[in-house]
């Protein structure tokens, strides 16, 4: 189960360092609720560090969780 769970966790980081490398800034719409605005729209800009980092953070996690023991029982 550890093993599944760290190769997810893994995948996942990876994927966001993929995208913060392809993205240069994202764009949340604005949240509303019965026609008022209740948050209003943000801009989110990775900082230049983040996609490398991800990425090699998800890669060593996803290494990880190669090197586990897998469980014989469940």
């Amino acid at each position: 189960m550890w093993r599944s769970f760290f190769l997810a966790v893994g995948a996942y980081i990876c994927l966001l360092g993929v995208e913060a490398l392809a993205i240069q800034k994202a764009v949340l719409k604005p949240q509303t609720r019965g026609g008022q605005v209740v948050s209003p729209a943000r801009d989110l800009t990775p900082p230049e560090w983040a996609p490398w980092s991800l990425l090699a953070c998800g890669s060593v996690v996803v290494l990880y969780s190669l090197t586990l023991v897998r469980s014989k029982g469940g």
